[in-house]
């Protein structure tokens, strides 16, 4: 199996996909930067996160114009592997149109750093299937533009369609206002295509992927990747 962690003016969580790429997916990783015109040797495709090109303008706004994302949406496209994108890498991919929706500034104006819990509503992915349908985990956030927002006919099909993976809940995995950290949306944290072989999401999942880090929860989506590309 074969990674590689798209690297933008900016990322900052490239080194940690790529470690998180090397242990938990068990691949052969490389950095690919962002001026590069190929990815179809890869299994597997990380957008990490990070400010790229400083955010300006608008979070994953220039980024999208990098060389590499018109490999990233031919690589998508013909279902060459699996694409996961994290923080900015999410931002990156609904900005180049492989995911639908935006992500605006978090409700309360201020850059969250903290865990939060999420609850799996779909798990029939090749990101989940490791899951138990409804299963709580905690994994970290860190992120001043995380409110996802869409129209209301995006999130009718996102629902209709189970696009929908991750929610921002409780503990005991109750949805609601209060357990929504940034104002996203039906509390929505990660969504997938309808293909889905891309996924995004705001939470960092390679930041609990080893104990070392103090939480494994974000190894049931590194390994549901694995498990699907053995296949």
């Amino acid at each position: 199996m074969k990674a590689g962690v798209i690297v933008f003016p900016g990322s900052n969580c490239d080194w940690d996909c790529y470690h998180t790429a090397k242990t938990s997916l068990r691949a052969k990783t490389e950095f690919v930067w962002h001026e590069d015109e190929s990815l179809n040797s890869f299994d597997v495709v990380i957008v990490p996160g990070g400010f790229s090109y400083g955010d300006y303008l608008r979070s994953g706004a220039i980024a999208r114009f990098s060389p590499v994302m018109n490999a990233l949406v031919d690589y998508v496209n013909k279902d060459k592997g699996l694409v996961i994108g994290i923080c900015n890498g999410f931002q990156i991919l609904t900005e180049a149109g492989l995911l639908p929706g935006a992500l605006q500034k978090n409700k309360h104006l201020k850059f969250l750093c903290k865990n939060v819990r999420l609850r799996v509503e779909n798990t029939k992915t090749p990101f989940t299937n490791k899951c138990q349908s409804g299963q709580v985990l905690e994994i970290p956030i860190a992120h001043f533009d995380g409110n996802y927002t869409a129209d209301k006919e995006t999130i009718e099909k996102l629902n209709k369609n189970k696009q929908v993976i991750f929610r921002y809940c409780s503990k005991t995995g109750s949805v609601s206002s209060s357990s929504n950290p940034n104002g996203s949306i039906e509390n929505i944290a990660g969504i997938c295509n309808e293909a889905r072989n891309v996924l995004g999401m705001m939470p960092h999942p390679e930041r609990v992927a080893d104990p070392v880090l103090g939480g494994e929860d974000g190894e049931y989506i590194f390994s549901s990747m694995a498990g699907y590309l053995k296949k």
